[in-house]
């Protein structure tokens, strides 16, 4: 029996056994072997070679437009961008991964429009493993949405979830330390539904035998695999509504229902139109404030301050972290710092390597001779 057989045969089990505290331990081990199965195939998928995307990330942060063919990704790209994505009416229409620079508050942000994905990437389809893969190293995922097809959100996001990519959740505080011996030993800081066996038969399923696992949350048995397999990529993603320019105004509350039905406050949602380059401008911001960037502006001896081309940095930086971006003396001879902007206390504070920056402060760093 090949590993697709073996797949669908556990997914088909899981789909038929009634969940109830009874079978919850089978039903965990049954999604343990599946991930593991997945994984099998993943591994074997990419041992045999094929068509990959490799793309070099560049710049201070990383975009990736998700969308299904022929949403306009590539002429939001084009509009954003200095990028030459192949445009065109008909469907599969971007064969590869095509990059484009986004210049904005001084920040370089590379944007990648993806081939249209199609059901089934997860699996294989259409190239759809090699695909994903790229949005996994991606720091923010942009859903572009057509107008007319809101429920494209829904399967989209499955088929990112298939592929271990979780968006706007933080990963699970499940902790586990490896032991010679007695066992699986399990302590949580909350009154856990799942119970203890079934916790300890997802383990055991995953090759555990002697360990202690500390579960700091409520998790379900997926919440539960996906912090036992630590191999997840956890991204805050924004939905982009395109072609808004063709919304007729008694269509506009329908819009809003389907996105209310997929969990997403119309308010939230970037409504665009990237054939007439309209709404880009707000988009541009959510980008930024979900991609949390913020600018330092560094004070440079002899030279005053550079407001042209700040360093770009992420919401909790510090000035160590501002150091290691800097390199070089910065690292290695660092004395002091002296803040002045929203992080500071007052103008010219002096400050520690520990120092937390803000959005538009402005820095001078003082080294050893």
């Amino acid at each position: 029996m090949g590993l697709e057989e073996e797949i669908r045969e556990i997914e088909e089990e899981i789909a038929t056994t009634p969940y109830n505290k009874s079978t919850e331990g089978h039903i965990g081990r049954l999604k343990a072997k599946l991930a593991e199965k997945k994984e099998e195939l993943e591994n074997q998928s990419s041992a045999g070679g094929g068509t990959g995307y490799a793309v070099e990330k560049t710049g201070d942060a990383t975009v990736a437009l998700v969308g299904f063919p022929s949403v306009g990704k590539s002429t939001l790209l084009n509009a954003l961008t200095n990028a030459e994505s192949e445009v065109g009416s008909y469907e599969f229409t971007t064969l590869d991964i095509n990059p484009g620079m986004l210049q904005y508050n001084g920040a370089n942000i590379q944007i990648l429009d993806v081939p249209g994905l199609i059901e089934g990437a997860a699996d294989g389809r259409g190239d759809g493993q090699a695909v994903l893969s790229v949005v996994r190293t991606a720091d923010l995922v942009v859903f572009v949405l057509s107008v007319f097809e809101i429920d494209q959100y829904a399967r989209l996001s499955e088929e990112l979830y298939n592929n271990k990519v979780r968006i706007d959740t933080e990963p699970p505080r499940v902790t586990i330390r490896k032991k010679h011996k007695d066992g699986i030993n399990v302590t949580s800081s909350v009154d856990l539904d799942l119970g203890e066996e079934t916790i300890k038969s997802v383990l055991r399923e995953r090759g555990y035998v002697n360990a202690n696992v500390n579960i700091g949350e409520q998790v379900d048995i997926d919440r539960l695999i996906d912090g036992v397999l630590d191999n997840r990529e956890y991204l805050p993603s924004l939905v982009t509504v395109n072609k808004a320019d063709l919304i007729e105004p008694d269509y506009l509350e329908t819009v809003h229902e389907d996105l209310r039905e997929h969990d997403i406050d119309p308010e939230e949602a970037i409504f665009i139109s990237a054939e007439e380059q309209k709404g880009l401008d707000s988009l541009t911001e959510a980008v930024w404030e979900d991609l949390g960037l913020i600018r330092v502006y560094m004070d440079k001896p002899g030279r005053g301050v550079d407001y042209d081309e700040p360093l770009v940095l992420r919401h909790g930086d510090t000035i160590e972290d501002a150091c290691e971006k800097l390199g070089g003396e910065f690292e290695n001879r660092f004395r002091f710092a002296r803040v002045s902007g929203p992080s500071a206390k007052h103008d010219q504070q002096q400050v520690g390597i520990d120092h937390e920056l803000a959005d538009e402060d402005v820095l001078r760093i003082l080294t050893t001779r």
